[in-house]
């Protein structure tokens, strides 16, 4: 029997498939995949996974949340003086708040705020019906996650993960980070404390956080004095700041004030009689923005700033934020007076400057033969800010650019009259020669000693002229760089008492590989032949003398020794260096510079912070004074005995001084006078047993100036505003500033000094011209010459 065929047998039926077990699978697998997802979500967006979800607050931002807060500047002697901050807000207790703020808050907010804990699903369902049905079900959001919000910026761009920039999938994930930081929160704090948290982190617009700043800029009081009327005006702002802030917007303001007054009696906190009274009160405000830098405007502030932001990056805080306390060195007294001097000063100047020009018929900005500069102002225009927006503005129309130049409108400016400004009808040209023709002043005072820098005024108004001219403003010095001259020639051999011929000399050079000669010239063009002592040629201020001593000490070594002492800025090492022209110098590096020789060769850094604190009067650092030895005691002290001379020797440039209340008790000044050659800058730099002050007058560009000596040189523009402030220093009683000589050497001074044998000059007004006669003979004979002409000099 054959075996069957193969070809004839029938495939094998295949199994039909399970349709209701699949399904109920896949069913489950979903199920359990976004039951997965809905228990793993939270914590994937807390621990932000693969950065989809952004930054989450940590356990010690939670435990320790950091409300902003401004950070005080404080002067040396305890006098509040400004405050630095984003957010302006200074936090109180709930204690200190009325209560009717709270009631207004909950009722309006959060109605069963003391029965959830942290979420209200309630508040959440009927927000999504109001969604869903597109009515207003009112927001879903808690009070405690507001604070979430607000308290830890949870939506903020550095906080948005990789996800967060898809929109509801951001929306989703904001609020899944509000839900979870607001559980945390009730977990750790009261619901007194997260109201406290509350209403010191929420903004009320104008620039105010918090409930303390809010009830101050617009009703002027504290939070506890706040009225219902009052309170739930600043609760119904929380929900638009700017919609409803009652000074720009009073009739929205009301509406939502009302609303809130509505809810409050829903809520069973207020009658209905109650309700109904507050509604009807007019809104009335006593209305006072605080600026995000608060207190007077002064040019110091932006030294301080910039010393504490530098601090700040390097020690992870934030002076706009971590209410720190500054203390500078600063002193309000000295600050007052250094105030009041350049105010009274620069007043009577800018009369005689206006004059001066007046009677010409001229412009006050002239070239080097003073002659007027045409198209000057037209010139400056285009190196202005204003200009470039302009021409930005009217790009390929100059007609229209042209007119917006010449357009005249009202603006309000500084004047010396009255209080400080006023309006005048003026275009931006109008405007820009206007101000050209105010005179600029920088002055600054420091203990040497420390190196604390106790005054500091950069202009004349920082409100109108806010470019400093102590520390940003460098300008040529003039003679007060003489010193650094005489300084060279000390502590290389030389001593105060030897002789320079007072003569014309050729001081021969080379530059750039070409031989060269500069002839130095005395003010006065005139020449004595004079031998005379190196302290007594400084004193007058002869340039003659100075430029030979520069050729023999090295110009080079003039430079070396200058930034030794406390100059910073870059000099030519050129043979008029002596005579200021070496390069720019500011007012904060020569009061520095003339502090070595006070300190006793010890140059001081100049210091305008003392200590920094915490917001609870922890020190977090402290600044003690630097110094480093850079000259012989010997030398420094040859130094101040030098620079006493223009005060002592016969026609020294400082004896204007001798008009001044300064002379009890045995008092000595040294100091000196520069002048720039085109009369553009007026120095003084004076130095007492106790202070080095600096003194800079001139125009706001090199053009603007004097055309002579008897206006325009140092003596008789800087001079003055040193004089009066030494008056007032002298005359505080409050201030442990005492007149009294320098102190005696504390080492063995070795070089021949004491070279006079006549008296110092007295007082000015109880000489008589006999009297200056003989001390001038007396000087004469010791010098083996003839008198000086009082006009001699480069002072």
């Amino acid at each position: 029997m054959s075996a069957p065929d193969s070809s004839t047998k029938k495939p094998s039926a295949r199994p039909a498939r399970n349709w209701p077990n699949i399904l109920s699978r896949t069913l489950w697998g979903i199920f359990v995949l976004g039951a997965g997802i809905f228990l793993l979500y939270p914590i994937l967006v807390s621990m932000n996974f693969m950065f989809l979800f952004g930054k989450s607050p940590s356990l010690e931002e939670l435990e320790n949340p950091r409300v902003e807060q401004p950070s005080q500047v404080f002067t040396a002697d305890g006098v509040l003086i400004g405050r630095y901050f984003r957010e302006n807000r200074s936090p109180v207790p709930l204690s200190k708040m009325s209560p009717w703020l709270i009631k207004a808050l909950v009722a309006t907010e959060d109605v069963r705020y003391q029965d959830h804990s942290g979420i209200d699903p309630k508040a959440i369902a009927r927000a999504v019906a109001g969604v869903a049905t597109g009515g207003n079900g009112g927001g879903g959001s808690t009070i405690t996650q507001q604070l979430a919000k607000n308290l830890y910026k949870t939506r903020r761009k550095e906080n948005i993960g990789l996800l967060g920039h898809l929109p509801l999938v951001g929306t989703i994930i904001s609020k899944t980070k509000e839900w979870l930081t607001a559980v945390e929160l009730e977990r750790r704090y009261t619901k007194d404390e997260i109201l406290a948290l509350y209403f010191n982190t929420v903004e009320y617009g104008s620039q105010a956080y918090g409930i303390k700043v809010a009830a101050k800029t617009f009703y002027s009081t504290s939070p506890d004095s706040l009225t219902i009327e009052q309170a739930a005006m600043l609760v119904g702002m929380l929900n638009n700041p700017t919609a409803y802030n009652p000074k720009f917007h009073p009739v929205a303001a009301r509406k939502r004030r009302d609303l809130v007054l509505t809810r409050m009696g829903q809520a069973g906190v207020l009658t209905e009689t109650q309700v109904k009274a507050e509604q009807a009160t007019p809104i009335v405000l006593q209305y006072q923005v605080e600026k995000h830098v608060d207190g007077p405007e002064t040019y110091f502030r932006g030294a301080v700033s910039q010393f504490v932001n530098e601090w700040c990056k390097k020690s992870g805080y934030d002076m706009y934020r971590d209410g720190l306390r500054i203390y500078t060195t600063i002193d309000s007294r000295m600050q007052s007076h250094a105030e009041e001097a350049v105010q009274k000063k620069m007043k009577t100047l800018q009369r005689t400057f206006d004059n001066f020009w007046r009677n010409r018929g001229k412009n006050p900005w002239v070239d080097e033969e003073g002659n007027e500069i045409p198209d000057f102002i037209e010139t400056q225009m285009k190196r202005t800010e204003q200009y470039k927006e302009l021409a930005e503005q009217y790009k390929g129309r100059p007609d229209l650019l042209d007119s917006a130049l010449h357009r005249k409108r009202p603006m309000k400016v500084f004047t010396w009259k009255g209080d400080g400004d006023t309006t005048l009808v003026m275009s931006p040209l109008d405007s820009l020669a206007y101000y050209k023709r105010f005179l600029r002043a920088g002055m600054m005072t420091m203990d040497p000693f420390t190196g604390q820098i106790k005054a500091w005024v950069g202009g004349l108004n920082y409100r109108f002229f806010q470019y400093d001219h102590v520390k940003q403003g460098k300008r040529q010095a003039g003679s007060t760089f003489k010193p650094f001259v005489y300084l060279t020639a000390l502590d290389n051999g030389y001593s105060p008492c030897d002789r320079i011929r007072d003569e014309r000399v050729t001081i021969n050079y080379v530059e750039n590989g070409q031989p060269m000669e500069w002839k130095p010239d005395n003010v006065t063009r005139e020449y004595t032949g004079m031998n005379m002592t190196l302290r007594y040629a400084m004193a007058r201020s002869v340039n003659s003398v100075t430029a030979q001593l520069t050729e023999k000490v090295g110009w080079d070594n003039v430079a070396k020794y200058a930034n030794k002492v406390g100059i910073r800025s870059k000099l030519l090492p050129v043979p008029s260096i002596g005579l200021g022209s070496g390069g720019d110098v500011s007012v904060y590096e020569m009061v520095n510079a003339y502090s070595t020789f006070v300190n006793q060769g010890f140059r001081p850094e100049p210091m305008i912070v003392t200590r920094i604190e915490d917001q609870n009067g922890n020190v977090l650092a402290q600044f003690d004074p630097q110094q480093k030895r850079v000259i012989p005691a010997e030398t420094a002290w040859l130094m101040t005995y030098m620079l006493r001379g223009g005060m002592e020797e016969p026609g020294g440039t400082s004896q204007a001084l001798w008009d001044y209340e300064l002379w009890k008790k045995n008092n000595q000044i040294g100091g000196k006078t520069g002048t720039t050659s085109n009369y553009s800058d007026g120095w003084y730099m004076g130095v007492t047993k106790d202070l080095v002050t600096g003194v800079w007058v001139g125009g706001e560009d090199r053009s603007i100036h004097f055309l002579n000596s008897q206006q325009g040189e140092g003596g008789r523009t800087a001079l003055p505003i040193f004089g009066t402030y030494m008056e007032k220093l002298y005359q505080d009683p409050e201030l442990d500033i005492r007149m009294g000589p320098f102190p005696q050497p504390t080492v063995k001074i070795t070089k021949k000094y004491v070279c006079v044998t006549a008296e110092p000059r007295r007082r000015r007004e109880a000489e008589t011209v006999d009297t200056i006669v003989v001390d001038n003979l007396l000087e004469n004979l010791n010098n083996g010459s003839v008198p000086l002409p009082d006009s001699l000099g480069g002072g």
